[in-house]
């Protein structure tokens, strides 16, 4: 393991700008925490002086029976306030710790909101789940009961092994404690090992938690094509992967107790040797040896949480480095410091000589685009699967991004404006037509979240979707379960179209969003579109040319190229591509007509 592996395994929660953050922002909150822990260690070390000083003053027959209620009403006294001091560090260091966990929650949940598409065709969502889930819980551990207990054993060793020197005896402590070197030795072994080990389980859990995500989300897949025997075989080896990660992980972790035990007994067993020897020799006295014991007997608990420290400081940090790789992920996509809004936006749309590549691919997705599109027209785009239609669109909104200077709205590169007046005055309906687990009233109202029944209604009339909608008990209040899971396809999509619609975009872009239904309903909603969005710029990709015969411009794609461009007489004239495209769709129309 390299020695910034071993590093970051101890050190990064301390050294980790990203904590000490928090540690700045909480830290009255742990200082009290400490202060209430410090506090309660040194009383705990107090009560053995006590019971010693009982037990030599029955053996000298000195004791009162006035001390001895002093003496018991003391131990009381400090019984209760260790009670009150437990309950005081516990709000205050692990009430912190919550309150950091939820700070983390929001901040990745906050940035993975800002992240590009790109991001996502590289991290799959069980993973990003396994982020905010897993690992989150394991720096919440370490922040909380992790520091505690690095407070704790060193308050502990300091209040315990003092005591034992000035009140007992230096001799009988050195010899008692020279087993605890032994920790530092385990320590230096076994926590760089533990970094690794838990890294390693934490990605496997990432990939388990991944595959059920994907075999949940695709379960009508699975069971159409009576593949659970695979899949169940599939998830074993996931699963079995974990497994033994996990094993490798436990098996160094277990080592820590019962070495921490052994210590503890090696440091009793001195103990009770050569003290028993000091003991009889009279260089110490029986209230001593007892006092001695009892210390002993409590350092039992920070012996012990040296090795559960470690374990938890060592996990937190490796899932720290984790939840950091995604808070160091950069925004591909963002305003530029200087953006302004534009006074006046348009649905104008000038595309120059646009040629794009996606991440790590050397073949260009799209090449050499050029279009102008004026205010208020509509551009039909054609194309065969794969051709760069939905890239095109993805570029106009800003998913991916195009070099400076290729794409204009309203007269200006949409890099010259924000990108939330960009996309809030284009409605964007997607090939997917994703729905949220939400009512159907509030997924077509889900841009603004302040349109009145009348307006969503209207929405739904406008898509065609309105007397679907009306013939559920619940109209529009109707859950639609996740990704819209108890609509039919065609539904989906007009909701998806009634979304977009009402918040009246100056560009409205229906990605192949009119596939699922059937035609009657495709020419009563391509009514509505040239009636009601007069003026305004629509953008319509679609494999049924049926649907852009009414377009004033035509652009045909293929492998990446505009091929053809014109409306769709001039093109039938061209006998191209969209020719052969649509002497086929008539062929089709005609052979089902007479089916």
């Amino acid at each position: 393991m390299t020695k910034e592996n071993k590093k970051s395994g101890i050190l990064s929660l301390i050294k980790s700008s990203y904590i000490r953050s928090f540690l700045k922002k909480y830290w009255l909150s742990y200082v009290l925490g400490i202060f209430f822990l410090v506090v309660i260690d040194y009383a705990q070390t107090k009560i053995p002086v006590y019971i010693g000083g009982v037990i030599d003053s029955l053996k000298n027959t000195s004791l009162t029976e006035e001390r001895l209620i002093g003496d018991a009403l003391k131990i009381l006294l400090m019984a209760v306030g260790i009670v009150l001091g437990r309950v005081a560090w516990r709000y205050f260091i692990f009430g912190t710790s919550r309150k950091i966990e939820r700070d983390i929650r929001n901040d990745l949940f906050r940035h993975l909101e800002g992240l590009s598409q790109n991001y996502y065709q590289q991290h799959k969502t069980g993973e990003i789940m396994a982020y905010i889930t897993n690992d989150l819980e394991a720096v919440r551990q370490a922040m909380g009961m992790g520091i505690m207990m690095i407070f704790d054993v060193a308050c502990l060793l300091i209040f315990i092994l003092s005591g034992m020197v000035t009140l007992v005896s230096p001799s009988l402590t050195a010899v008692s404690v020279i087993p605890l070197a032994i920790i530092a030795v385990v320590t230096g072994l076994l926590g760089p090992k533990l970094f690794k080990k838990f890294y390693a389980r934490q990605e496997a859990f990432s990939r388990i938690s991944d595959f059920v995500q994907e075999d949940i989300s695709g379960i009508k897949v699975i069971k159409a094509f009576v593949q659970q025997k695979k899949e169940i075989d599939s998830f074993e080896k996931v699963n079995q992967n974990y497994l033994s990660k996990n094993i490798n992980f436990m098996k160094t972790s277990a080592i820590m107790d019962p070495l921490m035990f052994l210590i503890t007994g090696l440091a009793f067993a001195a103990a009770i040797a050569f003290g028993g020897y000091i003991a009889l020799g009279g260089d110490i006295s029986i209230g001593d040896f007892t006092i001695f014991i009892q210390y002993l007997g409590m350092l039992v608990w920070p012996m012990t949480a040296v090795g559960m420290s470690i374990n938890m400081i060592t996990m937190g940090s490796a899932s720290l480095k984790r939840i950091e790789s995604v808070l160091d992920a950069k925004f591909d996509i963002s305003d530029r410091p200087e953006v302004q809004e534009i006074e006046s936006f348009s649905g104008s749309v000038s595309v120059r000589n646009l040629t794009f590549f996606y991440p790590e691919n050397d073949i260009p997705a799209l090449k050499n685009i050029s279009f102008d599109l004026n205010e208020g027209q509509t551009l039909g785009i054609v194309g065969r699967t794969g051709s760069g239609k939905t890239t095109l669109l993805n570029l106009l909104v800003r998913l991916y991004d195009a070099e400076n200077e290729m794409i204009f709205v309203s007269n200006t590169d949409i890099k010259g404006m924000p990108i939330k007046q960009l996309r809030t005055n284009i409605g964007y309906v997607t090939q997917d037509s994703f729905l949220f687990s939400d009512t159907i009233g509030n997924n077509i109202d889900f841009a603004g979240g302040n349109k009145s029944m009348d307006e969503i209604k209207e929405a739904a009339e406008f898509s065609c979707v309105h007397e679907n909608i009306a013939e559920f008990p619940d109209g529009y209040d109707t859950v639609v379960g996740e990704k819209g899971v108890t609509l039919s396809g065609g539904q989906k999509q007009r909701v998806s179209i009634s979304r977009a619609y009402i918040i009246e975009p100056k560009i409205l872009i229906m990605d192949d969003s009119l596939s699922a239904v059937d035609t009657d309903t495709e020419e009563r909603i391509l009514k509505n579109l040239k009636e009601k969005r007069k003026g305004k710029t629509n953008i319509i990709v679609a494999h049924r040319l049926s649907a852009l015969q009414h377009a004033d411009k035509i652009i045909v794609i293929d492998n990446g190229e505009i091929i053809e461009q014109g409306n769709h007489r001039s093109l039938l004239q061209e006998k191209g591509l969209y020719y052969s495209l649509y002497k086929k769709q008539q062929l089709e129309k005609m052979i089902n007509e007479e089916d």
